[in-house]
């Protein structure tokens, strides 16, 4: 079995990856494709050049991963798990503190150090990169640059770590979605546990026109039905200004008759009702 993460070894997607895999029903043989975007995640999976693919979703601190939530509008995939990494970031460099003059990490990891990078280095260069443990690998190049990466990540590539836990919050943690192919294949179905556990269901839903009222519609549906969301967004539609579509996770499965129920009266309200899947919740 073959799966796709984000980044070089020691990523964040990588220990998500590992971390999912323990848990499930995977079998014992499987090969991790590094990839250098989350785009990438998806064309593999598009290609069948993967059987599953792990990518970053959301993060307590910094919110949603925009890339991610376009990704799932745009491809035809289905998500059969979540898992959820405690994130540690600390700085990593060749060079000492004083050295340093260009930090580098995937944007939601200097969105998450925001506040330290502006106390301790206000002055130093900010670049963002496809993950960070490509980041760390970067940062082996010059003494005067450092990255922003998993403690884990300065063994493989051979950097000090100058500064640790340099996160903003004390507490963060970033959600994992993990997906497949929307015809899943034979060998993932092996990997899929029991639906009877709690689980969460994710889809997306294009309003199509503006109207008083609309999302009211089709939020008061799982209302009535005592149907517990979990997480609401909107993202811009790309089409025009102002247009927006919505992501929601709700408690419960597709299975379930009243989700069943639900889902098919809001259908009847919007322009697009795209099902991501239902898949159990992670549990710490």
């Amino acid at each position: 079995m073959i799966i796709g993460v984000l980044g070089l070894k020691g990523s964040y997607s990588e220990k998500a990856a590992k971390q999912w895999i323990k848990k499930s029903e995977c079998p014992e043989k499987t090969i991790l494709e590094y990839c250098a975007d989350v785009q990438d995640v998806f064309s593999l999976l598009e290609s069948s050049s993967c059987d599953i693919g792990v990518v970053p979703l959301e993060n307590s601190i910094e919110g949603s991963v925009g890339i991610t939530l376009d990704m799932f509008l745009e491809h035809d995939i289905h998500i059969i798990g979540e898992t959820i990494v405690t994130i540690e970031h600390c700085l990593l460099s060749r060079g000492k503190k004083e050295d340093i003059r260009v930090i580098l990490s995937h944007p939601q990891g200097l969105g998450q150090c925001r506040q330290f990078l502006k106390e301790h280095f206000p002055e130093a260069e900010l670049r963002t990169t496809g993950s960070t443990s490509h980041a760390a690998k970067l940062a082996t190049e010059f003494e005067e640059m450092a990255a922003i990466a998993s403690p884990e990540t300065a063994s493989v590539y051979g950097l000090d770590i100058v500064l640790q836990s340099i996160q903003d919050r004390t507490h963060n943690h970033t959600r994992f979605a993990i997906i497949t192919r929307s015809v899943i294949p034979e060998n993932v179905k092996t990997c899929i546990k029991d639906q009877d556990v709690s689980c969460k269901t994710s889809i997306i839903v294009y309003l199509d026109r503006d109207r008083p009222g609309a999302l009211y519609t089709i939020l008061g549906e799982f209302a009535r039905n005592n149907i517990n969301l979990t997480r609401i967004e909107s993202r811009p539609s790309k089409k025009v200004l102002g247009d927006y579509v919505f992501y929601i996770d709700f408690e419960g499965n597709i299975s379930d008759a009243i989700i069943k129920d639900a889902i098919y009266n809001i259908e009847s309200d919007v322009g697009m009702l795209k099902m991501l899947g239902s898949y159990p919740r992670f549990q710490f």
